[in-house]
């Protein structure tokens, strides 16, 4: 018998991928319930709405988080939410004894919170298969947000990529699929040497006074902040940057505005393609929760 038999569900906040995987829970069996998600319309199943965020956790075994980092208040990410959503002690203790929080990543205060309660946190944002089933959608968005602020077209346009992971992968050959004359920067040589396979120029980030001035669009896909005004002052006013990273952000926001240049913080990209991204996270939730339960 499938452990989702029957399964009292709680997904919370988040926004259309989570949606998806209310749908795709309800469809492995389990019983949902659904607090601070946006509107499911009409046409499929995704569970019911809780009035309340201690209804939606009230007896739950499993409850479920979006993936975007948590505010720096600890609070969820939750747009849709009638009010802030805090995983903390009074909430948890809803749950039932043996209960479980799946989220992309967690702050220590829910950390310390499910400890005190008995309830076990699985994080699941450096899940390596649901990144690289994520890859194609984040690249996408990126380059939808791109395309939207730019006044160059992507295609033959001086384009530099900083950092050289899973998402700048799947990043970096989408804009050499388009034609960009792409510039990655990465501090490790076989990463460099890995974006020079695909085609693109790679350099070490020795070469930014060099290149910077010569790009249109710079994509930073670094989840620390190292962008700071010294870099951005490498580049032309009016430069478009992409930062896609979470919170906290890898670009000193303020530095960029003061000198002029177009920033788009592009972070929950995964939004753009809900049910393709929504699909994907489902595959790492459903396996921790088939794994920990089985």
């Amino acid at each position: 018998m499938s452990v989702w038999n029957g399964l009292k569900v709680a997904v919370l906040g988040g926004d259309a991928r989570e949606i998806e995987i209310a749908a795709l829970a309800v469809e492995a069996g389990a019983v949902v319930r659904r607090f601070g998600t946006p509107d499911a319309g009409a046409g499929r199943h995704v569970g019911e709405v809780a009035a309340t965020l201690h209804d939606a956790l009230r007896g739950v075994r499993v409850a479920i988080g979006p993936i975007p980092f948590p505010g720096p208040d600890g609070r969820l990410f939750a747009p849709d939410a009638p009010k802030p959503i805090y995983l903390d002690v009074e909430a948890l203790s809803a749950m039932d004894v043996d209960g479980h929080v799946v989220i992309g990543k967690a702050t220590d205060d829910l950390l310390s919170s499910a400890r005190a309660v008995g309830v076990v946190v699985h994080e699941y944002e450096d899940d390596t298969e649901l990144m690289l089933l994520r890859a194609p959608a984040i690249a996408e968005g990126a380059i939808a947000a791109a395309i939207e602020r730019s006044p160059v077209t992507i295609h033959a346009s001086p384009i530099g990529v900083l950092g050289f992971g899973r998402t700048a992968r799947g990043l970096t050959r989408a804009l050499l699929g388009l034609g960009a004359k792409v510039h990655v920067f990465a501090r490790k040589a076989e990463a460099r040497a890995e974006a020079y396979g695909y085609g693109a120029s790679a350099h070490a980030l020795a070469d930014v006074p060099e290149i910077f001035p010569r790009l249109e669009i710079v994509f930073n896909t670094v989840p620390d902040p190292v962008v700071d005004r010294a870099l951005l002052s490498m580049l032309r006013p009016g430069t478009l940057v992409v930062d896609m990273s979470a919170p906290p952000p890898g670009v000193d926001h303020a530095a960029a505005e003061e000198l002029g240049l177009d920033l788009v913080w592009a972070r929950g990209l995964g939004a753009s393609a809900p049910r393709t991204v929504g699909a994907s996270q489902w595959v790492g939730i459903s396996r921790i929760i088939e794994a920990t339960l089985a």
